[in-house]
């Protein structure tokens, strides 16, 4: 496995890059806005594809580098389904895995630093984003940060995990790189009380101040989606509304870009053709199954995903390669939901 472990020291924090083999797909977790050029920098000496960018939970002293990053590489973008970021590509939740070629991680839901905070485990390591930190854990006295659910989130959850697990967390700022689960039983701190109420109280007397960033990185973070805007102005795009009018039309086709583990959970509008968003490139290019149907048949492609950022970078892509008529449904299945359209399981 290609495993690399990033920092940025204006704001302490660490990405970690992650790959099974050199020419492969990748995933980042946590990465950071004035660190995107070195990221890409070695994604392409490591000759990488990035398919994923992972936010464990909304930053509040850093920008992310995830709408960069996707716009850079056409990447998904990933965070919990309690996040209230505008748009991201996918939604998580506990009990998911994520996954790229080589490599899953299970998705842990564990709020109290924020009550969007997850993390993501594979066999031998655990991603902790701010809930559990070298010899320290997330502070807790703002976005809805509560200690009684995060001691809830390490003591059940995190502490629960193998002793050997390795402990990788989202921010360290006194040099440390990693630890295990054991060791943060044996020599962190805030681990040594005795109950809940005693790890309450000892959060809640912390008194340290904000986040120097926090007032410019925490509106950025909530606004990074992709601007579907841009898409509908230039008449690529479907309301809910009208896309309910072109089901079962002979002339449309509709492409739902999702993985299979999101058409299972969320439904699958009827007759939709599956061609996951990974293999769009593929698809709609000269020779591709998606740009040979619409070739062959001149029907219409109209692509669908969770929320519409995969689907309108898969249009601006159709687009490119000269199929004219393709157009994505606006808001994803999450829109069509909210309109009350049909969906089949």
């Amino acid at each position: 496995m290609i495993f690399r472990q990033l920092f940025d020291s204006v704001s302490g924090t660490y990405t970690y890059l992650l790959a099974s083999r050199t020419g492969g797909e990748a995933l980042i977790i946590d990465p950071v806005l004035e660190k995107v050029e070195r990221y890409l920098q070695l994604i392409s000496e490591l000759d990488l594809k990035l398919v994923k960018a992972v936010d464990t939970h909304l930053h509040a002293d850093h920008i992310t580098g995830l709408g960069a990053l996707r716009d850079r590489t056409q990447c998904i973008t990933v965070m919990g389904d309690r996040s209230n970021v505008d748009v991201v590509s996918m939604r998580v939740s506990e009990g998911d895995r994520l996954k790229i070629e080589g490599i899953a991680l299970d998705v842990l839901y564990t709020p109290g630093h924020t009550d969007d905070s997850y993390s993501f485990r594979m066999a031998d390591r655990v991603f902790t984003g701010d809930t559990l930190l070298i010899r320290g854990t997330g502070r807790t006295d703002f976005q809805n940060g509560d200690p009684r659910a995060q001691y809830d989130s390490i003591f059940n959850k995190l502490l629960k995990l193998p002793d050997d697990t390795l402990l990788f967390p989202a921010h360290d700022y006194k040099g440390d790189t990693v630890s295990t689960i054991g060791e943060e039983k044996a020599c962190n701190p805030r681990l040594q009380v005795k109950s809940v109420d005693q790890y309450v109280d000892l959060m809640n007397n912390l008194h340290l101040p904000n986040p120097k960033m926090m007032d410019v990185a925490v509106p950025a973070n909530l606004h990074m989606g992709l601007a579907q805007d841009d898409v509908a102005r230039r008449g690529w795009s479907l309301t809910a509304s009208q896309a309910k009018d072109l089901i079962g039309r002979p002339d449309v086709v509709l492409i739902d870009l999702r993985e299979r583990r999101e058409r299972e959970k969320n439904g699958v509008i009827p007759g939709s053709l599956h061609a996951p968003y990974p293999d769009l490139d593929d698809n709609v290019r000269p020779g591709g199954v998606l740009h040979d149907l619409a070739a062959t048949t001149q029907k219409q492609l109209l692509f669908y995903c969770a929320f519409g950022e995969r689907s309108a970078m898969a249009v601006q892509a159709a687009q490119d390669a000269r199929l004219s008529s393709a157009c994505h449904l606006a808001g994803g299945i999450d829109a069509w939901k909210k309109a009350s359209g049909p969906l089949e399981r």
